[in-house]
């Protein structure tokens, strides 16, 4: 039996799948982040990830861990052609690593022309005409990441700072965040966070107690309002550019049904002809799919 596997490295974990020739789901794997924002040539973080998802779904495949693949696809977010760390070591024919856009394109349209927008702890569009695939929005934590969970979180971290600076601190947000980041102020925080004692993805989780809590929900309301109208806008350029008006949601942040329901409307407000369908496959699936396809066997059927 031959094997092929794809990989989702995101900013909060990394999940494999690996799929036989036949089209049937072997068996999935999860580990931690793999991105590599901030690494440095000692990281062996990327390295780490991918093995360790494709070694917990070769153990649940039942798989040797020495297994030999025809091909292997990993989309690892931030990706851009440059490994900063441990360069990831994967027995395959084809070792291919791309961006995590292409893969949760492929796998939310199945690999039909059309828009994908991705909101985890990032966010970032990717747009693809059948010919050409490319990318809009996605320039990071720093610069952009709209509509993301970090970027959520960010906002309101940021709200409560300008609070304690000013005096006011109307629905005791301070103590809510010091309580959850588990810190005694907002400025160890911003220590933390600077000198990288807590992450990206730590501070990304809190837009999910955000969601949850009634008296930051005004705040909550007006970022989904700006972070929605701002992924339609990019999505909107996607077309302009050439890409079909059909786009696809994928993501964590669009497992809150408010926010997903934001980012349809605004879709829909700047492009009243697009078609908004559900993502069929996960992005794991997604890097399946295109590993079947350096394989040699790109029109393999997934088994149900």
């Amino acid at each position: 039996m031959k094997y092929v596997a794809g990989i989702d490295g995101g900013q909060s974990t990394t999940a494999a799948v690996i799929g036989d020739e036949r089209g049937r789901i072997a068996g999935r794997g999860v580990a931690g982040p793999a991105d590599e924002v901030g690494q440095g040539p000692q990281s062996t973080r990327m390295h780490d990830a991918l093995s360790g998802a494709l070694l917990a779904a070769c153990e649940e495949a039942g798989l040797n861990p020495d297994t030999h693949f025809e091909a292997i696809v990993a989309g690892v977010s931030g990706y851009e052609g440059r490994v900063y760390g441990k360069r990831p070591q994967l027995s395959a024919t084809r070792f291919v690593l791309m961006h995590d856009a292409p893969i949760a394109h492929a796998g939310a349209l199945a690999g039909a022309p059309g828009i994908v927008v991705i909101a985890g702890t990032g966010s970032v569009v990717y747009a693809s005409d059948g010919e050409r695939g490319w990318t809009l929005g996605g320039w990071g934590f720093l610069f952009g990441d709209e509509g993301s969970a970090f970027w959520f979180a960010c906002n309101a971290i940021r709200a409560a700072m300008y609070s304690e600076d000013h005096g006011i601190d109307p629905n005791d947000a301070r103590e809510r965040i010091c309580r959850y980041f588990g810190v005694p102020s907002l400025r160890a925080l911003a220590r933390a966070f600077y000198s990288g004692e807590i992450s990206r993805d730590r501070i990304a989780s809190y837009a999910s107690e955000l969601a949850q809590s009634p008296a930051q929900w005004p705040l909550v309301r007006t970022d989904a309002l700006e972070g929605a109208t701002r992924l339609a806008m990019i999505v909107r350029e996607a077309v302009v550019r050439g890409a079909p008006a059909r786009v696809a949601l994928a993501g964590g942040m669009f497992s809150d049904e408010d926010f997903a329901a934001d980012v349809c409307e605004q879709i829909k407000r700047w492009l009243p002809q697009a078609e908004i369908v559900a993502p069929k496959y996960d992005p794991a699936i997604g890097a399946l799919l295109l590993a079947y396809r350096e394989a040699g066997m790109p029109g393999i059927e997934l088994a149900s």
